[in-house]
């Protein structure tokens, strides 16, 4: 029942809501401006019979520009009044009747007087003054005519849209008191069956939320809460396998993670002294293979002089792998502290110490100018050494060497370098595998090496934060493109235009 009082009363109350809002609009967006406009109409046509009058007075053309002015003016009020006043069939009616006497008087006076020669407009206006006088009486009498039957509507909407705050005002006040009795009503009614189950229920949601896993939580009032409340318990039940699932789970992780850390620096440990205690063995076979060559050198066939050979070269080339190995393991462990690194000086030196190779291959090496970075020293210069002889190393036997170095800052934030040359090139289907460890793609035989220079170039740069790669679309030759991020001390110079990608 009070529910439906409720909603009788909404329904009567929404109705006086939109017959004052209906009623307000009319006052504010249609009476009160079609008065104004009434009025400004009013002000238009005498701006004409004024204009006309100093016009046919003194014949002075200046005296035209009021009428002209009214003109345009008559035009504007008189379209918005026909929007305005178009529900109300006697305001229509008053509006015509103003554009009648209006349109009267201008062919009886207005019109002729502007349209007369020079010297006939004081004579004409003289002439038709008495006339003209009772043409205009009767335009004052229809814009007044229309302006009472205007200002007549508007007071009739204001005494409406009164007579409907009132009828609202009430309707709203009925449905407040109901409102507060109801309030009133319900709220004794669900302290007593529904506050009190909720605050219990509720407390003991904020002591397993506290922490208080254990803490059952027990149905209690209506039969919603106490669905609720048995949902609730159902939940905390699996949050607490779960939680006890994840203890167990993240005990194991941890002793898998010491036990790694242990196994990584145990194998850290066991390969720097490995390669060690491999690198002596190594030196004596070598070493006194060649002893053994040189001292029993007449005693010994030209075979076993070539089987020596093979044992030295295996020994060295063992030392070699042994000392690539230890330096590819040493990257992220050792040296690790980052500075800002001047790549411009750090390339200068790396020339210089392949100055040899650079000038018996008469390489052609030309760099942009190179930024500072923010790197390990002695790292970056592995990189770029790398880099740099195996673009040496791997030139092309049909044209002059040429090897070139670039840089760009990019938007992102970071240095994009680039090695080019142009020699024998890599396949695109060896891209990737040319960044794995001891992966080779000629003999030892043609090209000199381990096969760990550029895993050891990848493997600096993604210690570094960047990232390299080939570019498989470049050619002919072979083009090594790597990231580093710029310098933290805010030192780079300013970014080269971008030659190449």
């Amino acid at each position: 029942m009070a529910l439906t009082v409720l909603l009788a009363l909404g329904i009567a109350g929404g109705l006086a809501l939109h017959r004052a809002s209906a009623l307000d609009r009319t006052v504010i967006e249609v009476d009160t401006p079609a008065l104004v406009s009434a009025v400004r109409l009013e002000s238009a046509l005498t701006d004409q019979e004024t204009g006309v009058r100093g016009y046919g007075l003194t014949g002075q053309e200046s005296f035209l520009d009021p009428y002209r002015t009214g003109v345009d003016d008559q035009r504007t009020y008189t379209a918005r009044l026909r929007t305005l006043v178009a529900d109300d069939p006697a305001a229509g009616a008053d509006l015509d009747e103003v554009t009648r006497q209006a349109a009267a008087w201008q062919q009886l006076i207005a019109l002729p007087v502007v349209a007369a020669p020079p010297g006939g407009p004081v004579a004409l206006a003289v002439e038709r003054a008495d006339e003209g006088k009772r043409a205009f009486d009767k335009v004052r009498a229809a814009t007044a005519g229309l302006q009472q039957t205007l200002a007549q509507h508007r007071d009739r909407s204001r005494a409406q849209l009164r007579d409907a705050g009132r009828i609202r005002d009430r309707t709203l006040l009925l449905i407040a008191a109901l409102i507060l009795g109801l309030t009133a009503a319900v709220f004794a009614g669900l302290r007593r069956g529904v506050t009190r189950p909720l605050d219990q229920l509720s407390s003991d949601v904020r002591k397993v939320a506290g922490g208080s896993f254990d803490h059952e939580v027990i149905p209690t009032g209506p039969a919603d809460l106490r669905m609720l409340a048995a949902d609730i318990e159902l939940m905390r039940g699996r949050m607490v396998r779960e939680l006890a699932f994840s203890d167990a789970v993240r005990q194991q992780l941890d002793e898998r993670a010491r036990d790694l850390r242990r196994s990584n620096e145990e194998l850290e440990q066991f390969a720097y002294v490995a390669s060690h205690d491999l690198q002596e063995p190594l030196r004596k076979v070598a070493s006194f293979c060649q002893l053994l060559e040189r001292r029993y050198a007449d005693q010994l066939d030209e075979r076993a002089g070539q089987y020596i050979g093979y044992a030295v070269d295996g020994a060295n080339r063992m030392q070699t792998l042994i000392q690539d190995l230890l330096s590819f393991s040493r990257v992220g462990r050792l040296h690790a502290e980052t500075s800002p690194v001047d790549l411009e000086e750090l390339f200068t030196r790396t020339a210089d110490a392949l100055s040899i190779a650079i000038e018996e291959s008469g390489t052609d090496l030309s760099h942009d100018e190179l930024p500072t970075v923010t790197g390990d020293p002695t790292q970056l210069g592995v990189l770029l050494q790398n880099l740099l002889s195996n673009a040496v190393k791997f030139r092309s036997p049909d044209r002059p060497a040429r090897v070139q170095v670039t840089a760009a800052r990019h938007d992102d934030g970071m240095w994009h370098f680039a090695v080019a040359d142009n020699g024998i090139g890599i396949d695109k289907e060896f891209a990737e595998q040319v960044f794995v460890i001891f992966q080779r793609l000629h003999t030892r035989e043609t090209y000199p090496g381990n096969g760990i220079g550029l895993a050891l170039c990848k493997k600096i740069v993604e210690f570094h934060g960047g990232s390299i790669a080939v570019d498989t679309g470049y050619a002919p030759g072979t083009r090594i493109t790597f990231t580093l991020p710029g310098s933290a001390a805010g030192q780079d110079p300013a970014a080269p235009e971008e030659s190449q990608e």
